[in-house]
Parts: structure tokens; C-alpha cells; sequence
């Protein structure tokens, strides 16, 4: 059973995998997960793509987006293999992508469905399967639906629900508008855990600080961080010192820049464009001086025919 006190959310286009091996070189202990990754990307199209890792990005947990009980039971079977440490199943993102393929957030409104997957998912696999959720989707935000929700998928063996303290507004809302709208409501996740004590449930949404961590945990049973992790990556050494106790080992700012060029140089052998790796690493010196430069250097250069690795080298010396 993974850890979950501290883990990182999945964020689409952002935690690839050359994301969470550049996050693992700064933590060593928050759960990270993938992209979602859709049934039809698994059962119909490049399976290894979207499911390789590097073994250095454990502990680490996949998270699918589906519908559809066997669909999702097949894809279980063909993710353990790979070596996760939990699947988790979407039921909180909004776009109109989503909405389409009937996953994500739209779910909310179908617990039995939800049931049905979860039920399926777990006979399928022996890993812990999670469920990823909203407090709310459109008028649907009763706190009394919620709980009908959480009742209804942990009647299916669901034991662990991550819960995006925001209502999800799936029409009269771009998904980039639902990040801040409408308000996060803390209070009614750290009401579920009360009503709910036997079950794990993890509180995501708008998390910036190790004191707002602190404050969170004192309700629920673990945080997941979403944009400050990719924003502010170096947030996560703090947070293996304060929660893990690990400071011997924790690498400075451009020890991390050092620790990644092999990767680097074998990603690029395989063809893996350089931009495709350090456009991630941008935030690395966010708050340091220097940090607007560091980012000015990779963003101008990174693409440009010929690029090498060594462009990060020249990036951070204009830190202090």
C-alpha cells in the first residue's frame, strides 16, 4: 500500500514522465502519478507509450480515465505488469474532452456506473484501486449528493477517494476557469473524513505551503499538490525534509540540474526532443535570484537545432 500522505496530482501535459523523473530527483517520498491515460489510448493505441517509466519514478501510481467496467478491468490487468503501485480512476476532471468520452467529472452524476468500474477495476487487479473525485458537479453539489456518491463506490470496495475540494462546473466554464471557480471548500472534505472515518481520503486543491499541509492534515489523511508542484518543484525538498525527516540527502538547486543531464543524453539518443524535458524544469529556481534568466535561457534555446544538455549548465550559472 503506497504512502499517500503527500503525493502529487496528475496533470495533463504536465506530469509525463520526464516530469516525474525530474520530481523524483527532488523528493523521494510523495506518490506520483501519471497523465491520465484513457482506455482507448491502452486498449486501442500505443499501450507501452503511456505506460513505460523509468524505475526511478517509484513510488508511483497510474491513473485511467473510463467508463466502462471491462474496458477499465482490462486495462488494470495490462498496468500491473508494469510494476504501479495503485491505479486510480478519474472522476474529477471537467474539460469537454472528457465530457465527450463520458469520463472525468460527468461521472459524479453516476455513482452506480462508478460502482460498476470500481468493482471491476478491483477484481481485475491486486493493487489498490482509488477514486479521484470533486465535492460537486454543476447543480449537483449537495453535500448530501456527495456522500450518496462516496457511500455508493465504497459499497464497491473503494477505500481511498481523493477529493478536489472544488466543484467541478462542466458547462459556463472553461476547465482553466474552473482552477479558481468557484471557491474551494475545505470544510466539506474534512466533513466527509468525519463522516466517513474508516475511509482514506486524501485532500487536493489549491495546497501551496507546508503550513497549509499542516493545517489540512490535522482533518484529513494525506495532501495531494497539484500546480505548486509543477510551478515551484524545489516546494517538494521542503517536503521531504519536514514530513520524511530525509535532509542528508537532499540535492540543491543545481545538483538537480547536474543529476538529470544522463537522462537527458540517453532520452535525446532515443530521439526525445531536448525542449521535451526542460520545459519542465522551468521553475526549478522560482523565488531564487536569477530565476527569471534561468528560465529565459532554456525557453530561447531549448528548441533551436543543435541544443545540447550542457544548455542547462549555462542556464543555471546566471542563478545565485
Amino acid at each position: 500500500m503506497p504512502d499517500r500522505i503527500i503525493s502529487i496530482a496528475p496533470m495533463m501535459d504536465w506530469t509525463d514522465r520526464h516530469d516525474r523523473y525530474f520530481l523524483r530527483l527532488i523528493t523521494s517520498h510523495a506518490l506520483l502519478y501519471t497523465e491520465m491515460v484513457t482506455t482507448g489510448a491502452i486498449l486501442f493505441g500505443d499501450a507501452d507509450r503511456h505506460l513505460r517509466f523509468h524505475p526511478a519514478e517509484q513510488p508511483l501510481a497510474l491513473q485511467l480515465g473510463g467508463s466502462e467496467p471491462e474496458a477499465l478491468a482490462k486495462c488494470c490487468k495490462i498496468a500491473e505488469d508494469y510494476g504501479y503501485q495503485e491505479i486510480n480512476l478519474n472522476v474529477g476532471c471537467p474539460s469537454d474532452r472528457v465530457q465527450t468520452g463520458r469520463f472525468g467529472a460527468c461521472l459524479m452524476a453516476e455513482p452506480e456506473t462508478v460502482a460498476a468500474c470500481v468493482s471491476a477495476m478491483s477484481a481485475a487487479t491486486s493493487l489498490p484501486v482509488t477514486v479521484k473525485t470533486r465535492i460537486g458537479i454543476d447543480d449537483l453539489d449537495q453535500y448530501e449528493h456527495l456522500t450518496r456518491f462516496i457511500g455508493t463506490v465504497q459499497a464497491a470496495g473503494c477505500e481511498t477517494f481523493i477529493i478536489h475540494a472544488r466543484k467541478a462546473w462542466l458547462t459556463g466554464l472553461s476547465p482553466k476557469e474552473n482552477r479558481t471557480i468557484p471557491p474551494l471548500d475545505y470544510n466539506r472534505v474534512y466533513q466527509l473524513k468525519k463522516d466517513f472515518p474508516e475511509l482514506e481520503i486524501i485532500l487536493n486543491g489549491g495546497i501551496q505551503t507546508c503550513e497549509e499541509i499542516d493545517n489540512h492534515l490535522a482533518h484529513v489523511d494525506g495532501v495531494m499538490i497539484g500546480r505548486e508542484a509543477y510551478q515551484n518543484p524545489y516546494f517538494l525538498a521542503e517536503i521531504d525534509k519536514r514530513y520524511y525527516g530525509q535532509d542528508e540527502n537532499t540535492p540543491e538547486r543545481r545538483e538537480v540540474v547536474e543529476k538529470i543531464l544522463p537522462y537527458i543524453d540517453r532520452e535525446m539518443a532515443q530521439g526525445v526532443p531536448l525542449k521535451s524535458i526542460t520545459r519542465h524544469m522551468l521553475g526549478l529556481f522560482q523565488g531564487r535570484p536569477g530565476a527569471r534568466a534561468w528560465r529565459r535561457h532554456i525557453s530561447e534555446n531549448a528548441h533551436l537545432k543543435g541544443a545540447t544538455p550542457d544548455l542547462l549548465n549555462e542556464a543555471a550559472a546566471k542563478t545565485r
